[in-house]
């Protein structure tokens, strides 16, 4: 599939007005389960062919907000609309506006590619020449033409993701929505699939909402909504997004209380910082000549330390003051698993 898609991979994005109408649009949405609120007032507007992302930790309300969008969950308030259908009030509309790939598969491994294809397009209406024609023409779409006899079982992971795609595409959507769609692949496979959404995007002009919580992935998005224990935190370009990260990132190892040598490294060189487990952590300009200084200063108060350009991580961080990952996000995860 990389020799299929890498031709349309280098030719960029075609630019949208930000003007546009989106073709999503999600206002004050709220959820709860009993007494968790799982999306606390969240709106952003996706643009027509935009490349997506939402991305958060586990437990960060980005699942229910797919589950809301792909219209298997009523939201407690607020209201979400894709080409201007109501995903509340007119489900079936929105259903034929959208196609969807979960991270659970849901391909028929005893089956072919083709008869997959073939049972999908009868739901949504499609038979005849007209649905064995769109068949082909997907599965040469997502590289797999040669293959439409075989059966999926025998098919790698990333093959099988594709034949995820084939159905959600066979009924020519405005927009695609994936949930963790590299979930169970391997790089090669990742990558071939990223790059089959910038060719949809591209030459398709499908807009594209994909969930994830792997920094890489979201690099490629053109917009992303990083969302945190049901609120959405930051909205921007990937570049936007960083370039608030004043300077470089230091990131100090203390060899004994991080709070105290942060509340130091304050007083002595008037200084923001953020304690993060036992490491403190600085934006800095210029942060070569500063870390040599904060050694000098506090001789054996620190065990490592290292210097970096701003990542996504750190603009997590920046918003919510904590790391990407904690056991209170897996904690909250797991919690809402067991409600699903």
């Amino acid at each position: 599939m990389a020799s299929k898609v890498s031709a349309f991979a280098d030719a960029g994005p075609e630019v949208t007005p930000a003007s546009a109408a989106p073709v999503i649009c999600v206002q004050n949405l709220v959820h709860r389960y009993e007494n968790r609120t799982a999306l606390n007032g969240v709106s952003f507007d996706v643009r027509p062919a935009e490349l997506f992302g939402l991305l958060g930790p586990n437990g960060s309300g980005k699942t229910t907000l797919f589950r809301i969008l792909s219209t298997l969950m009523i939201p407690s308030a607020g209201r979400a609309t894709i080409m201007g259908c109501d995903a509340a009030q007119e489900p079936a509309r929105v259903r034929r506006q959208i196609g969807v790939v979960f991270q659970a598969q849901s391909v028929d491994l005893k089956l072919t590619a083709y008869e997959n294809l073939w049972h999908q397009g009868h739901l949504y209406g499609l038979r005849g020449a007209a649905l064995k024609r769109r068949i082909f023409e997907i599965l040469s779409r997502v590289g797999l033409a040669d293959r439409a006899k075989e059966l999926v079982e025998t098919f790698s992971g990333g093959m099988q993701r594709r034949i995820e795609l084939a159905k959600g595409l066979l009924h020519h959507p405005g927009v695609l929505l994936l949930d963790e769609p590299s979930t169970g692949l391997d790089p090669g496979a990742r990558r071939d699939l990223w790059q089959y959404l910038q060719m949809l995007r591209d030459e398709e002009h499908v807009s594209v909402l994909v969930t994830t919580h792997l920094m890489e992935e979201a690099e490629r998005c053109d917009r992303l909504a990083i969302m945190n224990e049901g609120n959405l935190v930051a909205l921007g370009t990937p570049e936007e997004l960083k370039s608030e990260i004043g300077g470089d990132v230091v990131l100090l190892h203390a060899a004994h209380d991080a709070g105290v040598l942060a509340e130091r490294i304050r007083a002595r060189f008037h200084a923001e910082t953020t304690v993060l487990e036992n490491q403190v952590r600085i934006e800095r300009e210029g942060a070569h000549r500063f870390v040599t200084e904060v050694v000098e200063a506090f001789p054996g108060e620190i065990e490592a330390l290292s210097v970096s350009k701003p990542a996504l991580e750190d603009v997590f961080i920046r918003r919510t003051g904590h790391k990407f990952w904690s056991e209170k996000n897996e904690a909250e995860s797991n919690s809402e698993d067991h409600r699903r």
